[in-house]
């Protein structure tokens, strides 16, 4: 019980630094509006008590009319003020809890949760949580508080006219909330358990209208398979959905049979004592009226609860995401990370993704000196990009460490090192913003500086491209985004966009390591020689690291590295590893071979 209500706590001050105004009015109202039942109730006792005892023009009567005129004014006007108070604090606490929730997924810091499926189930449901949950349990909680004040005076009335009809009225209570509360932590358990489900629905789903998929799915013919395999998820989850709807339906039958029976003694009670002598008429009918709003504030209080007690148990994933411990162990005074001036240095460094998964690095020892490029060679599965993750520090070392200029990178503070990497990955991204936006999220900096985003452009060898686009810099790369299918969106090819994202790593220069992993991957032997051409003057100077699969790119690295299974087979130049006759001469020629004529002899 201290959870939810620990919880409960939580939402409210999240309310309260959201919109503590709103939210207040929202509470005056929410009280208001429990006295007007009770009010209304009282009033019409004593107001028909004064006409059948014959004091039709007393001031007592002409009280209880106005009151009951007020009464009903407020009963008017109060749901809607109520209404819109709860939309603007439901509104603030959204955009508050929302803007909480990225906040701490970015301080997460690392890979390691993101890549997590049940962290990333837990994700999914605090986002959806997020947006409305919050509101709910604030708008929930004074709910609750005002129909239970509304109860707490529809009893106190009854009461006073007979005690053994308040108490059997207020049987059907607890039942009735034990059952709520137990159906709502069912459905929670429910969604927690269809999330895989939901999670696979949605990976088939959405391959059947993705632009990357399209034409391998059109090609091979997958659609009618994805949609199967898409429904097939989709039944699993309704199963689980119609089992518990079914059990709802029978636990809220039994409910209203159980309410109807207590309504319809406590009715035949009062008939007969009334008949008998021993109620007056304003009696009977703060009876009548009394028991039928009591009802209808009990079923509103089970159904407020329930969902209360529903969004609770799924903003308790709201508030884990909120309260989860950063991936990355952050030192309590992170020390500054100065420019580079030596080198960075992986120091017996072995890593593997969890305790029951293979190592992907196994005592890696290497040296990137400042101002030297160093190139990374292996097969797939050779701990390449584990390493580019590693100098990015998106996970830290199982074991050894990783030294920028002799410092553990763990000591360092996390920004301060970013700010210093410049990358390309292999898996780049492509934004749908402007082409503007998308150069110039390399740094933020430059937004709205044209000469560095054209500058960066030019050097990319993309600026033609985006000149003669129908808005230049400014057209929209997507189509997602673009009302009525304007033909102001723009889709760039494969090619393009690899140059519009190496754009993106020029504007970030002077930056004291630059990463390249695959730069080139996908383009003609034209604009693969140009790009690489651009990238050597580019670093020259600078401390990089170089990832690629065509060899030849390679050639010009101070020292060229191969990896094979987690560990370093094979260091030195180019020229030094050709001769050597290892792994490295052995995929070099074999690269090679494309390119030479049939007649020409294999040296």
């Amino acid at each position: 019980m201290r959870q939810p209500l620990h919880d409960a706590w939580h939402a409210v001050r999240l309310g309260v630094r959201a919109c503590p105004g709103p939210l207040a009015g929202d509470a005056a109202v929410s009280l208001l509006g429990a006295a007007v039942p009770v009010a209304t109730v009282w009033l019409l006792k004593r107001a028909l008590d004064e006409l059948s005892g014959g004091g039709g023009t007393s001031g007592a009567l002409t009280v209880s009319i106005a009151g009951l005129v007020g009464a009903g004014l407020l009963a008017a006007t109060l749901p809607s003020l109520g209404t819109f108070l709860q939309h603007q604090v439901g509104r603030a606490v959204g955009r508050r809890a929302q803007s909480d929730l990225y906040r701490a997924t970015a301080r997460l810091g690392g890979l390691a949760r993101l890549e997590d499926p049940q962290f990333h189930d837990r994700l999914r449901m605090a986002q959806s949580a997020g947006r409305s949950g919050p509101g709910q349990v604030v708008g929930g909680v004074l709910g609750i508080a005002q129909l239970t004040a509304t109860l707490g005076g529809l009893v106190g009335v009854l009461a006073a006219i007979s005690p053994a009809i308040a108490a059997v009225t207020l049987l059907g209570l607890g039942p009735a909330l034990l059952a709520e509360v137990r159906l709502s932590r069912e459905q929670a358990a429910m969604m927690w358990s269809i999330s895989p489900h939901e999670r696979r629905e949605f990976f088939y789903a959405e391959l059947q209208t993705s632009i990357p998929a399209a034409k391998e799915v059109r090609l091979l013919g997958l659609s009618e398979l994805f949609r199967r395999r898409m429904l097939d998820e989709l039944a699993a989850a309704d199963g689980q959905r119609r089992r518990l709807d079914a059990r709802t339906l029978r636990v809220q039958l039994l409910l209203g049979l159980l309410s109807a029976a207590v309504l319809g003694a406590t009715l035949a009670w009062a008939a007969r004592a009334a008949v008998r002598g021993g109620l007056s008429v304003g009696d009977v009918s703060a009876l009548v009226a009394g028991i039928a709003a009591l009802q209808t504030a009990l079923a509103a209080l089970v159904g407020r609860v329930s969902v209360v007690h529903h969004a609770l148990l799924l903003y308790r994933h709201f508030r884990a995401v909120l309260d989860a411990e950063p991936d990355l162990p952050r030192p309590p005074d992170p020390r500054p990370v100065p420019p580079l001036r030596h080198g960075i240095e992986l120091r017996d460094v072995w890593f593997r993704y969890s305790p029951d998964q293979d190592w992907v690095l196994r005592g890696v020892s290497l040296v990137i000196p400042h101002g030297r490029a160093v190139g990374l060679v292996g097969l797939n599965g050779a701990g390449k990009s584990t390493i580019v993750k590693l100098l990015c520090r998106f996970y830290d070392p199982t074991r050894g460490a990783i030294l920028w200029d002799g410092t553990d990178l763990r000591e360092l503070s996390l920004e301060g090192l970013r700010a210093r990497i410049g990358a390309l990955f292999q898996d780049y991204m492509t934004y749908e913003l402007t082409a503007a936006e998308n150069i110039a999220l390399g740094d933020t900096t430059a937004f709205g500086d044209t000469d560095r985003i054209e500058s960066a452009a030019a050097r990319a060898g993309i600026d033609p491209v985006l000149r003669a686009l129908p808005r230049g810099y400014d057209t929209m790369l997507s189509r997602m985004f673009v009302d009525d299918f304007d033909s102001d969106g723009v889709l760039l090819s494969g090619g393009q966009w690899q140059r519009l994202a190496l754009a993106r790593t020029y504007l970030r220069d002077r930056r004291d390591l630059l990463i390249l992993d695959e730069p080139s991957a996908g383009l003609d032997a034209e604009a693969e020689h140009a790009i690489h051409h651009g990238l050597h003057t580019h670093r020259t100077g600078a401390t990089s690291l170089l990832i690629s699969h065509r060899l030849g790119a390679l050639r010009e690295a101070d020292t060229i590295v191969v990896l094979s299974g987690g560990e370093i087979t094979e260091r030195g130049t180019h020229a030094s590893l050709l001769e050597t006759a290892g792994e490295y001469a052995r995929l070099f020629r074999l690269q090679a071979d494309g390119y030479r004529p049939e007649s020409e002899p294999v040296a």
